[in-house]
């Protein structure tokens, strides 16, 4: 795990939102030290810490911690341990505007990095990463970029959330039902008590059924086909990023820049 080191951001949240996030280096993490327990608080920046930090007292935590650690044991394990939290650390709870939400993550060689859909750079693009950059481009024109990597739009306030953080490699799925639901539901239901309206962004069956999480009648709830290749034809044409933009603006927020740059 990681804790943020340097955040030079603006702390002034319009003036933050406004600013360009497209240098990857703005946030510079520093290793947690070994003698720190595995997935313990401390390991989530102190933003989320409030809102989150009671979860890992839980019994089902216990339970997840102790799975993991037998996981890691025996299997290869993604995303790398470091990376487990990295969408919190890189989307500050007071800084979420909006919240997109996947289901678990990439389970092949070098893919996760702890952002959903999102890779490395070098790293090939997953299909449905393919998709959403080609309906990105079709919604608002932006031009392709040579990666996946999509630090970018977390660094603006978009919290890229899988609801289970942890995979066995090269088997989907492996690690689900064993606690992070319960977890990642807990975030979910911290934004949607905050005062603040966030758009909730979510993508096929699965995800949409979290928004009986989210009060609709103070959030904005966007949902459609997820982009797989398996329901991308009815993904295509949708324009969620025009509409993310637009459900901002309604609440008085910048838009998201949402031109990835080339790496």
């Amino acid at each position: 795990m990681f804790r943020l080191l340097v955040d030079d951001r603006p702390k002034d949240p319009v003036a933050w939102a406004s600013a360009p996030h497209h240098s990857a280096t703005a946030l510079r993490p520093e290793p947690v030290p070994k003698d720190d327990p595995p997935l313990s608080p401390d390991q989530l920046p102190q933003s989320w810490q409030g809102a989150l930090a009671g979860e890992f007292a839980k019994p089902y935590f216990a339970a997840l911690r102790e799975f993991l650690a037998a996981e890691r044991a025996s299997h290869q394990v993604f995303p790398p341990e470091p990376d487990v939290f990295s969408a919190f650390h890189l989307a500050p709870f007071e800084r979420v505007r909006v919240l997109i939400l996947g289901q678990d993550p990439y389970h092949d060689d070098g893919q996760a990095h702890g952002l959903c859909f999102s890779v490395k750079p070098g790293v090939r693009r997953p299909p449905s990463l393919a998709n959403m950059l080609k309906e990105l481009h079709s919604d608002i024109g932006c031009k392709l970029p040579n990666n996946g990597y999509l630090v970018p739009w977390a660094e603006q306030g978009i919290l890229m959330l899988n609801a289970v953080l942890t995979v066995r490699a090269h088997q989907a799925n492996s690690h689900k039902d064993m606690g992070w639901e319960k977890f990642t539901d807990a975030a979910i239901r911290a934004l949607d008590d905050r005062p603040e309206p966030t758009v909730f962004v979510l993508w096929g069956a699965y995800a949409q059924k979290k928004g009986k999480l989210v009060d609709e009648t103070r959030h904005v709830v966007l949902k459609s086909a997820h982009p797989s290749p398996l329901s991308a034809a009815k993904f295509f044409g949708t324009r969620p990023y025009s509409q993310i933009n637009a459900a901002l603006e309604k609440l008085g927020h910048p838009p998201i820049d949402w031109q990835l740059p080339d790496v």
